[in-house]
């Protein structure tokens, strides 16, 4: 278990209740109602930058790479009065931009940043923090070249938390040293996407100062990001990335460039070392048993993207070793909690109690309270002790050679048969009750009653092939006419002309955002969770183990995590089929594959209670889904 540091009178600086800070010469953080209050002059703050040393040489130019951070802090602190920092490590400062509105930095001719994206410093600094823009190596004002989540990346925003704890070296613009003698080197890593797995990452080396992360829509391996059981998303993507973040000209990171498709197993899928030294769950250079840190996680159901088997398995890990934790999971795409409807007070408020925990030692109770906000509707937001939702069980629905699907095994000798083609998820689903050649389809009666699943579906096969291998696509569908959240469209959010503002402005850098309304959808379905698999990684992602074509064999994996409620009156189907080309690039294998219905099932995690005893019921005549759907793809928003 690791050791999390929560040493309350270590916090000098701390006054609850203290003098307000016009009746004193020298302000301090002020605490009042359990929160720090904004006694400090946003306008008046300091704004610097520093080079940090990070003893990686990336570019292979023969000298350390030298890390970019620009800081905003208190025109008061430093060595009399200590602050804690917040962190947004990033590789999109100068390409994309940060947030839903892309901001950039903005530098003045002195080049200190003096407009820092998000609303982090504008909040914050007033009340008593410093708030750090960090470029990630290889990009933006940072020496080297992306290595997109291997060795720089994490090290180089180690070496912050290091320097910021005086040990390691940083250099102002004109050589001469930098001490952060301003700080309590305590520190909190927060951002979304990359920003994220950046805090993941450096939280999973173990670093001493770094109090508490808050990954949003995170990845915790790089592995997970990319492939599924050896089914490849995307090829030569990693090297595409790494491109895309780095504005340099691009013979600068060409080697590197060329390393990362070189040895990224794309010609197999499989796991190797380039995949372990990206993997922070119990990778090579990083680890979950190494966290010293409090999470605060954020993360959407419907994020295909980063999809939620990053933070689901991140949660799992982090569990298992009792690290203090919170958690929000949302029903969008790959979306910020600051635009999730009607939650952006909520968010900042949780946001600013999180921090003043972790890095100042206020007892508000945060830690008291559920440790889940979890959405199940549209509309809905319901707090729960954990996530998953506690006391459900893993109910085994199970496929039959009529097309039902149900809580009774198929009778010994009952198969269905399917060939691997390359489709969308469209055709996957449409003319459910029809027989087509490259899918198999198995659905309930209309449910007598509502169904929360809550967790992650596990496929359990019994199959057999006339090919060494075949892709694998299980898809848990919901049918119905219903509106839902419409995260395909728009990442389920659409930007309005009001604003909000969240702490203090300046002419350069507002403290003020438009706000967002979610995007909803009225279909006949929804793809509830969907998962892949390469059958020869059934047993093993890194050495591979072909099926004896004419053999039966047990093909077991989890789907996608999910949220979900299915609603009476509605159908539930499982889907079997081969390559999915809607997320996956590879190419079909042609097998014919052979499934054992007496032996095979999926699980699904449903709250307790959720079922009675006896069966779902079952339509006397095999019932026919909706034709084929336009179902929109969503954007595939990385930032």
């Amino acid at each position: 278990m690791p050791v999390v540091r929560t040493a309350l009178a270590a916090f000098a600086v701390v006054t609850v209740g203290a003098v307000p800070a016009h009746a004193t010469a020298t302000p301090s953080i002020t605490i009042e109602q359990g929160r720090t209050q904004p006694v400090f002059s946003y306008a008046d703050a300091i704004r610097e930058h520093v080079y940090v040393e990070s003893g990686v040489d990336s570019d292979s130019d023969g000298r350390p790479d030298r890390v970019r951070v620009d800081i905003i802090r208190p025109k008061e602190s430093g060595p009399g009065l200590k602050v804690p920092v917040i962190m947004d490590e990033s590789p999109y400062y100068d390409n994309s931009g940060r947030g839903n509105e892309a901001e950039r930095k903005v530098y003045d001719s002195a080049g200190n940043a003096v407009k820092f994206p998000l609303f982090y410093d504008n909040y914050f600094v007033p009340r008593g923090y410093a708030v750090l823009n960090v470029d990630m190596i290889g990009t933006t004002r940072s020496d080297g070249c992306p290595d997109v989540g291997g060795q720089a990346d994490v090290l180089g925003g180690k070496a912050v938390i290091d320097w910021l704890n005086g040990r390691a070296t940083a250099y102002r613009a004109d050589g001469t040293p930098a001490v952060a003698d301003w700080t309590t080197g305590r520190t909190a890593m927060i951002g979304k996407s990359y920003d994220g797995t950046l805090a993941n990452a450096v939280a999973a080396t173990g670093v001493e100062g770094l109090e508490t992360i808050v990954p949003i829509s995170a990845i915790s391996s790089w592995y997970k990001y990319q492939r599924s059981n050896g089914v490849i998303y995307n090829y030569d993507y990693m090297s595409w990335l790494g491109n895309y973040v780095d504005t340099d000209p691009e013979p600068k990171c060409a080697a590197v460039r060329a390393r990362l498709d070189a040895e990224d197993g794309d010609a197999t899928g499989d796991y190797n070392a380039f995949w372990a030294e990206r993997d922070y769950l119990a990778g090579s250079l990083a680890d979950a048993a190494k966290v010293r840190a409090s999470v605060f996680a954020v993360h959407t159901v419907n994020d295909l993207n980063v999809k939620p088997d990053n933070f689901s398995t991140w949660w799992r890990a982090l569990a298992d070793r009792n690290v203090p934790r919170k958690i929000w999971v949302g029903q969008y795409q790959h979306v910020d909690p600051f635009d999730f409807e009607g939650r952006r007070d909520l968010w900042v408020d949780t946001l600013h109690r999180w921090f003043d925990r972790w890095l100042l030692g206020v007892d508000n109770g945060i830690m008291r309270e559920p440790r889940a906000d979890v959405q199940i509707s549209a509309d809905r937001w319901i707090t729960q002790r954990d996530w998953p939702a506690p006391f459900t069980m893993k109910v085994p629905f199970r496929p039959a050679a009529d097309g039902s699907l149900g809580l009774v095994a198929a009778r010994r000798g009952e198969t269905a048969t399917f060939t691997d083609v390359r489709q969308s998820e469209d055709a996957m689903v449409a003319d459910v009750g029809t027989t087509k050649p490259g899918r198999v389809a198995f659905t309930t009666g209309e449910l007598p009653l509502d169904l929360r699943l809550s967790g992650t579906p596990v496929v359990d096969l019994r199959i057999a092939l006339d090919r060494p291998t075949s892709n694998l696509t299980a898809l848990l569908v919901d049918f119905g006419e219903d509106t839902r959240v419409d995260w395909r469209r728009g990442q389920g959010v659409t930007t309005v002309a009001e604003e909000s503002c969240h702490g203090e402005s300046t002419a350069v850098d507002d403290a003020c955002y438009r706000k967002v309304v979610t995007n909803l959808a009225t279909r006949p379905l929804e793809i509830v969770a969907r998962g892949w698999i390469d059958v020869q990684n059934r047993e093993s992602l890194s050495a591979p183990s072909p099926l004896p074509p004419g053999t039966y064999g047990k093909v077991k994996w989890e789907t996608l995590p999910q949220e979900y409620v299915f609603k009476k009156g509605h159908r539930l189907a499982l889907v079997i089929a081969g390559t999915d080309s809607t997320y996956s690039g590879e190419a079909a294998t042609g097998a014919n594959v052979t499934v054992d219905l007496a032996r095979s099932k999926v699980l699904l995690p449903l709250v307790v209670g959720a079922l009675g005893s006896g069966d779902v019921p079952k339509d006397k005549v095999r019932w026919r889904g909706p034709r084929q759907l336009d179902l929109p793809v969503p954007e595939n928003r990385f930032f």
